[in-house]
């Protein structure tokens, strides 16, 4: 039976490396439409959590995880991707601190393809990365197998577009951008993704299809870049910027809206533009603007501690080296575990460095989970919100606006609330004491 038959019929199995974010829903989503599902994954935790039938994001619940227990089974056995027709790559692609591309996962995930594919496999790359990488990095890798690209291997890119929290959209129902090396390839993969979700957009080239992903991201960045300095010009002017905006957004045509932050979080935004940049470098071609976004993302965390510190000294004649804060929230956004990139765990290093006693609420996060950066919160416990009354604060600072954080009570404390979310105003809360940062 071809491998175009096995797609057809649903016999071929999928492979899903990376059960993370992206993997995990794409695997059960997989699974749920009628194929066969292999899950690889480094992290024997996961494997543990799966194992007992529970979900460890948001996107996928126990009982879907259930519901396709008999098509989806995982493993850090990575020897069992010799029994996968179509292997799908869902691995991280970090920074390195020079903030230049890390492509070390996705180089090490491709190795152990290499060392077990066998003739007649698809494999398609999810983790976004700069334009040229499924070409100029995966295919001189695969083709150490000794199979050939084209005929034995049919190799291409097709973007993740998963959205944590988003309760409109899921995995099934995003349009996917694919595109293979090879009108053979494409052919293939195109069928494999249109059997997985909803719409399937057909682009001519890996690097086009990198290009799509990289360039969504890079306009999210600019744009909050934009608001982010227009809130700090209007501050002066003394102007709310969160005012201007839903003015703004009133205009049926010409604007989209963006809103400031704390920061940039979330594992593409803040991340993506980087990749590009680092790209261009190699055609000797300027990403000025690209840079100054990042620049001024980069930079909000510090402007939120300075802005702390004088509300802090003005409020109770205090530096931060003696204050008490409460941290509101420190997922990268609303209602949603997620803490990749936080710009709320930046907040806290600052504190941290400069002496503050910092005690942090967040009903999706009961304690820091191991991350790649901010090791020295790992296991922090979240305080207990019933206590808070007596905390005896000198600030609360609001960095992540979940719905479930009872907001009224923050403003029983006695203390300021600095407000980075604007969550105060938008709940028609009195805004006694609140200050918009």
């Amino acid at each position: 039976m071809s491998l175009k038959d096995r797609i057809s019929d649903y016999s071929a199995r999928v492979g899903v490396i990376g059960l993370g974010y992206v993997g995990l829903p794409l695997a059960v989503t997989a699974a749920r439409q009628g194929f066969a599902v292999t899950g690889f994954d480094i992290d024997a935790s996961k494997m543990d959590r799966l194992d007992a039938g529970q979900s460890y994001i948001g996107a996928v619940s126990d009982a879907e995880l259930t519901a396709v227990r008999g098509r989806f089974d995982w493993t850090t056995d990575f020897s069992q991707l010799s029994d996968c027709q179509a292997i799908l790559i869902c691995v991280p692609t970090p920074l390195t601190k020079q903030r230049e591309p890390d492509l070390s996962f996705v180089e090490q995930t491709t190795r152990k393809i290499a060392d077990h594919i066998r003739p007649g496999t698809i494999v398609v790359l999810e983790s976004t990365t700069y334009p040229g990488t499924t070409e100029e990095v995966l295919a001189p890798i695969l083709e150490t197998s000794g199979l050939t690209l084209g005929e034995d291997i049919f190799l291409g890119f097709s973007p993740e577009r998963e959205d944590p929290g988003n309760a409109h959209h899921n995995t099934r129902s995003i349009p996917k951008i694919v595109a293979g090396m090879g009108e053979t390839a494409g052919d293939l993969i195109e069928a494999l993704y249109a059997r997985i979700v909803d719409t399937v957009v057909r682009v001519p080239t890996p690097a086009t299809a990198e290009a799509v992903k990289i360039t969504e991201n890079i306009f999210r960045a600019v744009n909050i870049a934009l608001v982010n300095e227009l809130k700090l010009i209007y501050d002066k002017m003394g102007i709310d910027v969160w005012e201007v905006i839903d003015g703004a957004a009133t205009k049926p045509f010409g604007y989209m809206p963006f809103y400031p932050g704390p920061g940039l979080g979330g594992h593409c935004i803040p991340i993506d533009p980087f990749y590009l940049t680092w790209k261009a470098r190699e055609h000797e071609v300027p990403t000025r603007f690209i840079e100054l976004a990042g620049e001024i993302n980069t930079d909000m965390p510090h402007h939120v501690v300075d802005r702390l510190r004088e509300i802090v000294d003005r409020s109770c004649g205090k530096g931060l080296s003696t204050a008490r804060i409460l941290l509101v929230g420190v997922a990268y956004k609303k209602n949603v575990s997620d803490m990749r990139e936080s710009p709320a765990m930046k907040l806290l290093e600052l504190l941290d460095a400069a002496g503050s006693a910092v005690e942090y609420i967040d009903p999706h996060v009961p304690e820091i989970p191991p991350m790649r950066e901010y090791k020295q919160f790992l296991a922090r416990p979240a305080a207990d919100p019933a206590t808070l009354a007596s905390g005896q604060f000198d600030a609360v600072l609001i960095a992540t606006d979940h719905d479930a954080i009872d907001y009224a009570q923050l403003l029983t404390l006695g203390c300021p609330v600095v407000d980075t979310r604007n969550a105060i105003a938008r709940r028609g809360l009195a805004m006694a004491g609140v200050v918009k940062v």
